[in-house]
């Protein structure tokens, strides 16, 4: 039985996905809006071009993310991705050009896990980064 997410959390999510798409704001204010909108995690699959958030109780919301596709690197370079998580964390990337560098660096998705503290990024063929929130 698939269940029904209720408006306010939608609203939330869509503020933070456009909002994030449109380099408005950083990785922590999106946290934060997910957070209130009681999101227990999500995945950003960049093949796909979509990010699909997941609540406690089952519901979940696919959101269409632009041009995400194109450009994806055949190898994975974890240090790229580490880099652009590094220039996100200090507020000099936003989420336009993260995507940009993570899927250049081989990256074709991640899962963000809020209570967890955790995004785990993936490369074409299994590979992956676990990266833990800061402190």
């Amino acid at each position: 039985m698939k269940v029904e997410m209720n408006k306010t959390a939608q609203s939330l999510i869509h503020k933070a996905a456009s909002e994030s798409a449109e380099g408005r704001i950083h990785f922590g204010q999106v946290i934060d809006l997910l957070m209130q909108a009681g999101v227990e995690s999500y995945a950003a699959d960049y093949r796909s071009c979509r990010t699909t958030y997941y609540m406690p109780d089952g519901a979940t919301l696919d959101v269409s993310m632009s041009d995400a596709a194109a450009g994806i690197g055949e190898s994975f370079d974890a240090g790229a991705v580490v880099a652009a998580i590094r220039g996100a964390q200090q507020g000099s990337v936003m989420y336009p050009d993260f995507k940009r560098l993570t899927m250049s660096a081989g990256c074709v998705g991640y899962n963000v896990w809020l209570a967890g503290r955790h995004v785990v990024y993936f490369g074409r063929k299994g590979e992956s980064h676990i990266e833990r929130f800061p402190a």
